[in-house]
């Protein structure tokens, strides 16, 4: 009886860590997938081009599988964190917004962004011409975005609530800065500091959640 038990309560425990672990390896194996076609691809600049152009061209399959694949992590660490938040602050919400920033890759992944500024190569300089499938793709990321910013804010009022300040504020300012970024983008679309700000907050958004979900599978443990 007391070695069926000892199973039945680990269980649990070793799926939490399974799926947190989703979240500590999503980050980083979407931004080595990006990178190494961002100095690989012919054409392609990170001062001037996000990296969602990336999906388009012949080799544009990698960019849109990296997207499926890392959403898929992302929102299996998204339950992950129900698990381990439960019960408490944020225990509803933030899961909540950090699954639809995960489904929202998958709608930029469905609706990939339409080709400008040189890139793919042979495409002419400029903003392109916009069809529906890069509006799409621009609310669909838009619309995650915000999510993971406000989920990073829900997160910090759970960590300040808990007494861990230096949690929250790290929260707070990755939030912040994804957010900055995103406004940038948005607005500067092709201006390289937009564009370099831009990569600065993916990989603080993806370098938070990697540890963040790194803390709470020790926790788990």
């Amino acid at each position: 009886m007391t070695r069926q038990l000892a199973h039945s309560s680990a269980r649990p425990i070793s799926i939490q860590r399974l799926l947190l672990g989703c979240g500590v390896v999503a980050g980083p194996f979407y931004v080595i997938v990006a990178l190494a076609q961002a100095f690989t691809r012919q054409g392609f600049d990170l001062a001037r081009h996000p990296w969602s152009f990336l999906a388009n061209g012949e080799l544009g399959w990698i960019q849109t599988a990296n997207f499926l694949l890392t959403a898929l992590a992302t929102i299996a660490a998204a339950v992950g964190l129900r698990r381990a938040l439960a019960p408490g602050r944020g225990a509803r919400w933030a899961p909540i917004l950090l699954g639809a920033f995960g489904a929202s890759m998958i709608g930029a992944a469905i609706f990939p962004a339409d080709p400008a500024m040189g890139f793919p190569a042979g495409t002419p300089e400029g903003p392109g011409v916009v069809t529906l499938t890069g509006t799409l793709h621009m609310a669909a990321g838009g619309v995650g975005f915000l999510c993971m910013v406000a989920g990073c804010y829900v997160i910090a009022s759970r960590q300040a609530r808990e007494g861990r300040t230096g949690w929250a504020l790290y929260s707070r300012v990755t939030g912040t800065l994804f957010l900055g970024s995103f406004v940038g983008i948005a607005s500067g679309g092709g201006v390289t500091w937009a564009n370099l700000l831009f990569v600065a907050g993916i990989v603080a958004i993806w370098s938070w959640l990697s540890l963040l979900s790194l803390d709470l599978s020790r926790h788990a443990a």
